[in-house]
């Protein structure tokens, strides 16, 4: 596996980009909100937090957020927009890796996982990410899954595939990004090799979605 492709080589590339990255990232996805709608609870998880644009609308909905990533450089944007958007004492945010969550099991209400698992190198990664949200959602908890889909317009292949994606920065040094493109039959497949309850699969936005619960 070169570099570029390996969880090392993916927390570097987000540390190069986080700046840029995260002016780019200003609000939530609708999807997001609209799945958040009426949830409560006392302990939010966003994993793969990025710059916290859906950190805040969780916050809004939990007594605590924690967001995870595996970029410190992306962390400091995402407590940078706590700030400036007055949600900084509800948001605790770690550097690490969202198969090692620092969480013990059954504690999580409310929790997202939103464009993460596709930067995740290996099919075993992935559904060890997964399995790992399974362990901490706390009966009726609910969470949110998606990834970049093959329905994407750009993508002209039926069947997952893993690529690299340049991110181009203003001085036009280019970053590549790896990605694992999901069809939606894999993407089903993984949620359900992981032990989580799957309530509701869909396609939006050339992304895979699926709202999901802790096994009973």
């Amino acid at each position: 596996m070169d570099r570029v492709r390996s969880r090392r080589g993916v927390r570097e590339t987000y540390d190069r980009i986080a700046a840029h990255f995260a002016r780019t990232r200003a609000h939530a996805w609708e999807d997001v909100t609209d799945f958040l709608d009426g949830r409560k609870g006392t302990l939010g998880l966003d994993v793969g937090c990025g710059n916290g644009r859906h950190a805040g609308p969780l916050a809004e909905r939990t007594d605590r957020v924690l967001g995870v990533d595996a970029s410190r450089e992306v962390l400091r944007e995402a407590r940078r927009r706590a700030g400036e958007q007055e949600y900084a004492d509800s948001l605790s945010l770690v550097q690490g890796d969202g198969a090692r969550l620092p969480l013990c099991a059954d504690t999580v209400d409310v929790a997202l996982s939103i464009a993460t698992i596709h930067h995740l190198p290996g099919r075993s990664s992935r559904i060890a990410s997964l399995a790992e949200l399974a362990r901490v959602l706390a009966p009726g908890g609910r969470g949110l899954v998606s990834s970049w889909s093959v329905t994407h317009d750009r993508f002209e292949r039926t069947t997952g595939f893993d690529t690299t994606i340049d991110w181009t920065l203003p001085d036009g040094e280019t970053v590549p990004r790896y990605y694992h493109i999901y069809d939606p039959e894999e993407f089903d497949a993984d949620l359900a090799a992981s032990a989580l309850v799957v309530d509701r699969t869909h396609l939006s936005h050339g992304n895979c979605f699926g709202e999901v619960r802790a096994p009973e």
